[in-house]
């Protein structure tokens, strides 16, 4: 070792302020907000049975879904690097599932909603083990043909109806408060789950090693990040999600056909939000979702052209703000929501309030 590194190891102490002395910020200001108005906005969602209107009720869970369906497509292409244009196959699976639970088995339809979740999961599994090999646009052509290969079988089975579909004629046993009660809750735990828990695992370790991903999967597993273990992991819990939120979707539906359940239009709007929104952040899928749904509610009426502007927009944002709309403003306004990541303050940045 040179006399010049024996010194530097030797003032190492004084160049930099012990471990202890630095403080670790993962909340800011305008995340503390957003956690409140979170809090706020589950509580109101979970009361509305009773002072909301049932039109508005509907709204609510179709937004929910949307929110859901996208922060899975979000988790699966935003970090995993996954791109999947057959998620329609884990919403029809989950819907079938949850109807022939409660139509031919007598289940509570409000527990089969969770049950018909694992299915979706089972069916990842050989997904995955088909497809993990492929990559970029290769990966994406083959989750559609699954799922136009699993809607195939579905319109060939008899027991399901085949073509016809199926109706949940066991509704009519509660009362319309009540199953405005049930669906609502089933909503603000599928929110609480899909994009709650994206959160929560983007804010531990395991959210470093996706984040690491994310950026140069290479890099991420020359440093020790087991790549193939988290994204098969991220694939299986990005079909149960997508899965709750069909079944949720399809029991306030009432009924569920081929043509429905495994609709390509679900991986459209998941592309749309997400694209549109900005991939890889939280925030990004609210934005989208909400363009998304104000969009479907007021100008879906113009068919066609309503289809083409949404292209275009998604189109428009890839070539010139691929970071999305949550992207172009934190670019302006530094304000995170729901910050994912680790910042260091110094004890000179605490005292003055500014960074050194």
């Amino acid at each position: 070792m040179t006399t010049a590194n024996t010194a530097l190891l030797a003032n190492a102490g004084t160049l930099a302020p012990p471990a202890h002395d630095v403080t670790v910020i993962r909340h800011t200001g305008s995340s503390r907000i957003a956690a409140a108005a979170c809090i706020v906005l589950l509580v109101a969602m979970v009361t509305m049975p009773w002072w909301g209107q049932s039109g508005h009720i509907r709204w609510v869970v179709e937004f929910s879904v949307y929110l859901a369906i996208a922060q899975m497509w979000n988790l699966l292409a935003g970090y995993a690097g996954l791109v999947s244009v057959g998620q329609q196959a884990f919403v029809g699976v989950a819907g079938y599932t949850m109807f022939v639970l409660t139509s031919n088995f007598g289940i509570n339809p409000f527990l089969a909603v969770w049950l018909s979740v694992l299915v979706p999961g089972l069916l990842a599994l050989p997904t995955y083990a088909l497809l993990h090999r492929l990559d970029g646009p290769y990966f994406a052509i083959g989750t559609w043909v699954v799922a136009e290969a699993v809607k195939l079988i579905v319109l060939n089975i008899d027991y399901v109806n085949a073509g016809s579909g199926m109706t949940l004629r066991v509704m009519s046993q509660y009362s319309l408060h009540e199953r405005e009660v049930g669906i609502i809750w089933l909503c603000a735990s599928m929110l609480l789950a899909t994009v709650g828990g994206s959160y929560w695992l983007l804010r531990s370790r395991h959210g470093l090693a996706l984040t690491a991903m994310r950026d140069n999967p290479v890099a991420a597993e020359s440093q020790g990040v087991n790549v193939k273990r988290l994204r098969f992991l991220i694939f299986v819990a990005a079909a149960m999600g997508t899965g709750l939120a069909g079944s949720i979707y399809y029991m306030a539906q009432l009924r569920i056909t081929p043509a429905a359940g495994f609709n390509p239009s679900w991986a459209n709007i998941c592309i749309f939000i997400v694209m549109v929104g900005g991939i890889g952040t939280i925030e990004g899928v609210l934005v989208g979702a909400l363009i998304y749904f104000v969009a479907d509610r007021f100008f879906a009426q113009y068919g066609a052209v309503y289809m083409v502007v949404l292209g275009l927009m998604t189109l428009l944002t890839a070539l010139y703000a691929r970071q999305g709309i949550w992207g172009l403003i934190v670019s302006r306004i530094h304000i995170p929501l729901f910050p994912v990541g680790r910042k260091l303050i110094m004890p000179s940045q605490t005292a003055t309030g500014r960074p050194q």
